[in-house]
């Protein structure tokens, strides 16, 4: 529910996902977000005009295994990404995961959301080329509420 309403959003996005890259780019988004469902989903708009993109988010609680689910929709392609990131809530951040392949290696990604307010909240990517013991980040996300 924390993201439900409209948001602008500053990004900083690594050039390469490469270790020890440390080439940054800056660029502003927004998103208009809906809770669906009685709480057990959301739907995310994302728009980044400077870049020409959009995109959306689909989060879904399995409630029988008590495991949410972050699908993601690139507007170009109008594909579900799947399997999505899967993941809990706690302490106060929502940790989400998902094996994927990079160059034809395999690699894990993680969406973290975290900094949550009632008018902010983050949201930072990172890519483990080692099974998970260690991360880059290549992404982040600072969110700050319009309405």
């Amino acid at each position: 529910d924390f993201l439900a309403g409209r948001w602008t959003i500053k990004n900083r996005r690594l050039k390469t996902r490469w270790v020890g890259s440390d080439d940054w780019e800056l660029f502003d988004g927004d998103s208009t977000c809906h809770t669906v469902l009685g709480g057990l989903g959301s739907i995310e708009e994302l728009r980044i005009p400077i870049r020409n993109f959009s995109g959306m988010g689909l989060r879904l609680l399995d409630v029988e295994a008590g495991v949410w689910n972050d699908f993601w929709v690139n507007a170009r392609s109008g594909v579900l990404a799947t399997p999505g990131q899967t993941g809990n809530f706690e302490n106060g951040a929502g940790v989400f995961t998902a094996d994927d392949v990079d160059d034809g290696k395999p690699i894990k990604v993680r969406g973290v959301w975290d900094r949550i307010t009632p008018k902010s909240c983050r949201w930072r990517q990172g890519v483990s080329r080692d099974n998970g013991q260690t991360w880059t980040e290549d992404w982040f996300m600072d969110w700050t509420r319009v309405a």
